[in-house]
């Protein structure tokens, strides 16, 4: 064991005895960041607790990675902010069959689709379900729907204060003309969380209007749908916010959709999903004055500490990434007081045998200047680069997921190069000439190009693991954006059949992702005078060769999928983070499990 004192502060590294290489597992006694616990679900403690003091190294090269480690600390804290310590709220799900009348509770909130809300020639429903519930109330739900003009259109919502029932209030939630994808399931989950937060509700019940018509097969991702808009519509980020509304959310009841194991295991599967979700979250939220490079690999440890029967976590600092002539990723770090980590995550199974091994790559770069290239002038949202993470945010609430649910038959392997790109005299200089880890050269004409580079030697890392596929998440260009919007990632594989499983995935999550073409003649613009090859392109097609250069890092043996997720990574109306990709992560591995 090897302790390393960093300014009154320690961080314990322990040798590993599982692998011939020189990487260390780490063993953090503490976070700089946060400590983050969702079991049960939501049920999130945060802490900022200093390192404990502890003997020093006399190696010169420790005397080099203490320094590092120092200012990696510093940087941490820079502008005295921590997140807040928030007093975690907690949901319980419940399946229940029970008469709506007879339900007692807050909100009693119905999903109804444009359909359901048709009435008769005496302005009466005509579906069964608001026909009950209209007469128990005197007919003022008919009343007040004709009065809101709420026709059940997709978004639309009116909670009512109404006497006559077990429930406080009734609150109807258009689902659109037709309910049958998960997204439309979702948003009733969430609208409900708002209008719970908004009434300070403890308790709430969530049906279906025409909950009879949905297929049996179907009734499990239905509720499963509810269940996870419902926790992540009452999820706030407060972390940084100086005072905070604590919701009054105990529990939701989800009506008509079946009761007993079957539909609890889905239901738990939903929080465990959440769990990675509000994971991934937080970490694209974090400024990047509190996520380093060296915060995150923290954060990707403890994930190993927390759940050591199905995780192990490599950690490779500087000097162990030249041993592996990672030159691609280390000259985007060099300009940064903040050194890089390069993270490695590994989840095996906790018995039966590993049939299919797996490889998630996420950029990792918590903040990005554009190095000598920076970005400037209007639209630039240089200030929203805290978000060029939000790869390594996937990947790591996909692992935070995973550890809870399990899976058997398959191996996984989550990879991050985090590091910073940003300005300095050791930086990375237009025109400069970088050797990737499988020993190809290229010409860095643009320093704002930087995530493939970082991702270049971490997929060539990703195919030394012995890995039959691979899926790479990365916020990577603007001009991927500009293609298809803030709400549709982009994926680029040659492989049909990854094509298909992942895209089968993202319609289950109900994650929109969109197969972009690999022209491989557009890499004859990639092509360099001194090198193998530059770092960027022209404008035209800018995602398409941003794929095409990462393509050169993954062997031919490997199926491979990189997903450009710079839109849908960040909601701009609301200015947080989305939590794209996780859910489609998830149900992907479920897919390769046993």
């Amino acid at each position: 064991m090897v302790a390393i004192r960093v300014a009154s502060t320690s961080l314990t590294l322990f040798a590993s005895t599982s692998s011939s290489s020189s990487s260390f597992y780490y063993h953090s006694r503490s976070s700089i960041f946060t400590k983050l616990q969702f079991s049960p679900i939501l049920d999130i403690s945060f802490a900022i607790t200093p390192f404990s003091s502890s003997s020093s190294s006399s190696s010169s090269s420790s005397r080099r990675v203490v320094q590092r480690m120092a200012h990696s600390i510093a940087h941490a804290t820079l502008g005295l902010t921590q997140p807040n310590k928030i007093d975690p709220p907690k949901i319980s799900f419940a399946a229940k069959e029970i008469d709506l009348v007879q339900w007692k509770g807050d909100i009693l909130a119905v999903g109804v689709t444009e359909k359901d809300m048709a009435k008769d020639e005496n302005s009466k429903f005509k579906n069964s379900i608001l026909q009950k519930l209209d007469t128990q109330l005197g007919g003022l739900l008919s009343e007040a729907s004709s009065e809101e003009d709420f026709t059940g259109k997709a978004g639309q919502s009116t909670v009512l204060r109404l006497p006559g029932l077990g429930s406080k209030r009734v609150g109807l939630i258009g689902l659109g003309s037709a309910a049958s994808a998960t997204v439309a399931y979702r948003s009733l989950g969430e609208l409900v969380a708002n209008a719970a937060k908004s009434a300070q509700a403890s308790n709430v019940a969530i049906t279906l209007a025409s909950s009879d018509v949905i297929p049996a097969e179907l009734k499990l991702s239905t509720a499963s749908a509810i269940a996870t808009g419902a926790v992540l519509g009452i999820f706030d980020d407060n972390r940084f916010k100086s005072e905070s509304r604590k919701p009054a959310l105990k529990s939701v009841d989800i009506l008509g959709l079946g009761t007993g194991p079957e539909i609890e295991k889905k239901l738990k599967y939903a929080e465990d999903v959440c769990s990675g979700i509000i994971f991934g979250k937080q970490l694209v939220n974090a400024p990047a004055n509190v996520l380093t490079p060296g915060v995150l690999a923290e954060e990707a440890a403890r994930i190993a500490s927390e759940y050591s029967d199905v995780f192990t976590a490599k950690i490779l600092d500087v000097e162990q990434c030249k041993e592996l002539k990672m030159g691609s990723y280390l000259g985007v770090a060099a300009a940064s007081a903040n050194p890089p980590h390069f993270i490695h995550l590994c989840y095996k199974p906790p018995s039966g045998e590993v049939k299919t091994k797996l490889a998630l790559v996420g950029k990792g770069l918590t903040f990005d200047s554009g190095g000598y290239n920076i970005k400037t002038g209007p639209g630039c949202s240089i200030e929203l680069m805290k978000v060029d993470m939000g790869g390594s945010a996937a990947v790591l609430g996909a692992a935070k997921a995973l550890a809870q649910i399990k899976p058997t038959g398959v191996e996984v392997h989550f990879i991050v190069a985090a590091c910073e790109n940003m300005i300095s005299g050791t930086g990375m200089r237009p025109g400069d000439v970088i050797t990737a880890s499988n020993g190809k050269t290229i010409e860095v004409n643009n320093t704002d190009a930087e995530g493939r580079l970082t991702l270049a030697d971490a997929l060539v890392y990703a195919c030394n693991q012995g890995v039959e596929k691979i899926v790479d998440l990365a916020t990577l260009t603007g001009a991927c954006v500009v293609a298809l919007g803030p709400s549709i990632a982009g994926v680029f594989t040659p492989s049909d059949e990854l094509a298909k499983e992942v895209i089968g995935a993202s319609e289950v999550s109900g994650e929109k992702l969109w197969r972009m073409p690999l022209e491989e003649s557009y890499w004859e613009s990639m092509k360099s005078g001194v090198a193998d090859m530059v770092n960027t392109g022209g404008r035209q097609g800018g995602s398409i060769t941003a794929a095409l250069f990462l393509k050169q890092f993954v062997d031919e043996k490997v199926q491979w999928m990189h997903i450009d997720m710079a839109g849908p990574v960040w909601n701009d109306k609301k200015k947080i983070a989305t939590g794209f990709g996780i859910s489609t992560l998830v149900e992907w591995v479920l897919k390769n499990s046993s």
